[in-house]
């Protein structure tokens, strides 16, 4: 599959066309996204990945399929990790709620580059240095462990160094612009605290994929199957934020069940080329058995303390 070009092309077309008819279309005009409309727009996601699944599944055969699905299933859980911060840098810079898919859209667009570029980097590693699946396998161990240790990390947004690089680079205005990332006032171009938080969501997302797109090599190392994969579940990622920043503290266990994907997938990209290799399809059991253990144990053992909402601040 990574050397049928028309595949690729064919399938960025479809993505582009996705963008243009969501922004063109649907959300031309800034509004606050309703939960119905979220859980309708997210179950569009996912019903296209899976009628994309269904065709990999007819013209390359069950094991590609099962690499989507898996990869697919990675990717999209570990992106409940991105949601939390997304719904932390919105409520902290007070985003206004009608604004905050312009700035996903647009921060969900440049994560595609970025992620392509990186699967591109990642698998010519593999290809040249085979050792390297063994570095990104001790990685995704190491990740998951602190991750199931370190379970509550504070995120401060004003001594982020992007902040800072752009308060000195150029004007930022005090308050927000509607929905605009620059003004010009008085021959002056300025950014808004909107271009602020878009790069603070660009730079989240850059440091989550340098989890998630080893974990999706350790499932497959076909490039279109990883990129594929990828871009699905980031295209899906807006409306799963619209529909679970409400209740994300519900799920405090789900860190942990990620933490434990994550040091599994290291596992199995560890033994990869052993005898005791790991089946995707076993793969795919233990990873949906820890996820819903994960969430069940959350609902039945619900968090008793609350954890303060932070007020928002200004940037100047």
């Amino acid at each position: 599959m990574t050397d049928t070009t028309w595949l690729w092309v064919g399938f960025n077309v479809f993505v582009l066309a996705m963008l243009a008819l969501d922004l063109g279309v649907f959300h031309r005009k800034a509004h606050v996204v309703s939960l119905r409309e979220s859980l309708t727009w997210t179950g569009v996601w996912v019903v296209l990945a899976l009628i994309f699944n269904a065709g990999v599944w007819h013209y390359a055969g069950p094991q590609k399929a099962l690499e989507f699905f898996t990869g697919y299933l990675i990717e999209k859980s570990l992106s409940v990790d991105n949601v939390f911060v997304f719904a932390l840098l919105f409520s902290y810079f007070a985003v206004p709620l009608k604004f905050q898919h312009k700035v996903l859209f647009w921060g969900i667009l440049g994560a595609l580059v970025m992620r392509a570029v990186m699967i591109a980097l990642g698998a010519a590693l593999i290809t040249k240095f085979a050792w390297i699946i063994y570095v990104f396998g001790a990685f995704l161990i190491l990740t998951g462990i602190k991750m199931i240790v370190k379970r509550e990390e504070e995120i401060h947004p004003e001594r982020n160094p992007v902040v800072r690089w752009v308060k000195k680079l150029m004007p930022v205005t005090s308050d927000y612009r509607g929905d605009k990332f620059f003004v010009r006032e008085n021959g002056i171009l300025m950014a808004t605290p909107l271009f602020v938080v878009l790069l603070l969501v660009e730079i989240s997302d850059l440091i989550f994929a340098v989890d998630s797109i080893p974990a999706i090599f350790a499932v497959t190392q076909d490039t279109f199957i990883v990129y594929t994969s990828n871009v699905f579940a980031i295209l899906g990622l807006r409306s799963l934020y619209f529909a679970l920043a409400g209740v994300m503290d519900k799920f405090h266990y789900l860190k942990i069940g990620l933490g434990v994907v994550l040091t599994f997938v290291g596992v199995k990209m560890i033994l990869a080329h052993t005898a005791w290799k790991i089946d995707t399809l076993v793969a795919l059991g233990v990873i949906v058995l820890i996820l819903t253990a994960s969430v069940v144990l959350s609902l039945l053992r619900p968090k008793k303390t609350v954890i303060p909402v932070v007020a928002p601040k200004a940037l100047n």
